[in-house]
């Protein structure tokens, strides 16, 4: 029951950037975003990520790798489109 909730609250935090990911590369717009929203979430989630591996927990592991892909792209994007 544990790794159920933990899953469902990993894919529900994890897909949350996909909406703005998706706005902003259908805008070629990201004027808006503050820099630090993409940067502090990239930190996060690396952190999240060691956390995970330290203390083997797949669902940490596996939600974190997605999400700092996500980080990224946001970051990548809110950089490019600035």
């Amino acid at each position: 029951m544990k790794d159920l909730i933990g899953y469902i609250a990993a894919i529900l935090t994890t897909f949350a950037l996909l909406p703005q990911i998706m706005r902003i590369w259908k805008l070629k717009e990201a004027r808006d975003i503050s820099i630090f929203m993409p940067l502090m979430t990239t930190t996060g989630s690396v952190l999240w990520l060691i956390y995970g591996i330290l203390i083997n927990e797949v669902p940490i592991i596996a939600a974190n790798v997605i999400y700092l892909f996500f980080s990224l792209t946001v970051l990548f994007f809110t950089i490019k489109y600035r």
